[in-house]
């Protein structure tokens, strides 16, 4: 029994829950009053209201993001039949704009938008306390990070040898890429350093071997990237997994040298390029220096053991087809390890909404809100781009099929082999999830000969080798992917 439940619903069983142990951090004289729940999307809301009242909780802060909103949404109208009488306080970034457009947020007793640590632990004590001196709607300015209590030590042994471990050295991001919600950011607030390193220290020592940093732009301020980098060099440990978002046109030479220290497999980088096109890129505010960033890529590949995870957007304002495979082409030439190939997405509050009209965008009613056509992308092509994601990130992605991925690229546009591959593929199963792993190998082998011409002996020699590395070592942990 409690008296406040803080939880969420993960995508996956081995995400854990940062910002629910932020809030419950800095609850201050309340925390002992309070506790951690968390669900993944395995389970039904009716098992989790279930496991919920269990507790008799007085009050409930449930985090909302894009991928669990509808589940939530049941979650909540559940619990709001069943115990009334119980405060629900709902955060989180899906909730935190265009709030008065949701039922859920109607249902709840607060929403708190933004972050939450100070203003959630206000709200609990006038709550608990019998007040009412809230509005429903609760906007939280953004605290002094150097103020805030340090969630690591809310990770508890089954996180540490189970789960992906969440930690931050700065909140906020410099740039205003219409397309994400970090472009409402007030400039970047950095946690200090030394206590900081202090709490990297205490779980090195607890067991912990994976680190997902989720800073928005690791390399930032190159004196405190290569601090941190030089930090977790000197304390090598066997399984050490470290990865950081980047900006993939900032790699200074003291950067590198302490990048191209870590043995391969030990940092994954992931590099939102998102395109190409300096024009597109320029529309939606997004600034790069794509000759650089080029650059940069080209060296981490062949001058370290770094992971690669890049992005590419389709569909961004005035970019068509035929931009959007010019761009994965040139950076297929980098061979990247990983290319998420993600459609562009509505998030609640981004400023993509000022785009809507004039590129006729039209977006899906419900989570994750991807495009479903514009002026340039008629909503069948789209389709067929949704299915050419879905199959790379299968066969390109998975780490399973790297000769295969040779033999795709070796003459012609990598872009339209492969969707040729993937128009195949479709025709031929209808399907685009529930294809069991020896299945894809052998539509791998005759997708190859029958869409692309390749000889028969050839497609049989490259998905045997396949077929015979599979299972032994596809490099680091695959991480959990952003939005973008």
């Amino acid at each position: 029994m409690v008296d406040i439940l803080l939880t969420t619903i993960h995508a996956r069983y081995r995400h854990t829950a940062y910002g629910l142990r932020c809030l419950h951090a800095n609850l201050g004289d309340l925390a002992h009053r309070a506790a951690i729940l968390e669900f993944d999307l395995e389970r039904t809301p009716t098992e989790m209201a279930e496991a919920i009242l269990a507790r008799q909780p007085r009050m409930v802060g449930i985090g909302v993001y894009i991928w669990n909103a509808e589940p939530t949404h049941k979650l909540v109208q559940i619990l709001k039949r069943l115990r009334p009488d119980m405060v629900l306080v709902l955060g989180g970034p899906e909730i935190s704009h265009e709030t008065s457009d949701q039922p859920m947020a109607d249902l709840a007793d607060y929403v708190v938008a933004g972050e939450g640590e100070i203003v959630f632990r206000e709200l609990c004590r006038q709550v608990l306390a019998g007040g009412k001196n809230f509005e429903h709607l609760v906007r939280a300015p953004s605290p002094d990070v150097g103020q805030l209590l340090p969630a690591y030590p809310l990770y508890d042994g089954r996180d540490i040898q189970e789960r992906v471990i969440y930690v931050e050295a700065s909140r906020g991001c410099p740039f205003k890429c219409a397309f994400c919600l970090s472009a409402l950011d007030q400039g970047v607030r950095s946690f200090p350093l030394a206590p900081f390193l202090a709490h990297m220290e205490a779980l090195l020592h607890r067991g912990a071997r994976q680190f997902k940093f989720i800073d928005r732009t690791f390399n930032l301020k190159t004196t405190t990237a290569k601090a941190i980098l030089d930090f977790f060099f000197a304390r090598q440990r066997p399984g050490l997994f470290l990865h950081f978002e980047v900006i993939p046109d900032r790699f200074p030479a003291a950067l590198r040298e302490s990048v191209s220290r870590f043995p391969a497999g030990t940092i994954q980088f992931e590099v939102g390029l998102q395109s190409f096109d300096a024009e597109v890129l320029a529309r939606i505010d997004r600034l790069q220096d794509v000759q650089r960033a080029e650059e940069n890529l080209l060296w981490l590949r062949r001058q370290t053991g770094v992971h690669l995870h890049t992005d590419l957007i389709v569909g961004l304002p005035g970019e068509d087809v035929s931009g959007f495979a010019a761009g994965f082409d040139r950076l297929m030439a980098l061979d990247p390890h990983e290319t998420q190939v993600g459609i562009l997405k509505r998030l609640r509050g981004a400023p993509l909404q000022r785009h809507i009209e004039p590129f006729r965008m039209v977006f899906a009613p419900d989570p994750p809100y991807e495009l479903l056509c514009n002026d340039r992308i008629d909503f069948m092509t789209m389709r067929r781009l949704k299915r050419f994601a879905r199959y790379w990130d299968l066969i390109g992605n998975s780490g399973r099929f790297p000769a295969t991925r040779t033999c795709l690229f070796g003459e012609g546009s990598p872009f339209a082999r492969f969707m040729a591959l993937a128009d195949w593929l479709y025709t031929t199963t209808g399907q685009t999830h529930r294809i069991a792993l020896p299945r894809l190998y052998d539509l791998v082998r005759s997708g190859l000969v029958q869409a692309l011409g390749v000889a028969p002996n050839v497609a049989e020699a490259v998905v045997q080798a396949d077929q015979s590395r599979s299972g032994k070592g596809q490099g680091p942990p695959r991480q959990n992917r952003s939005v973008a």
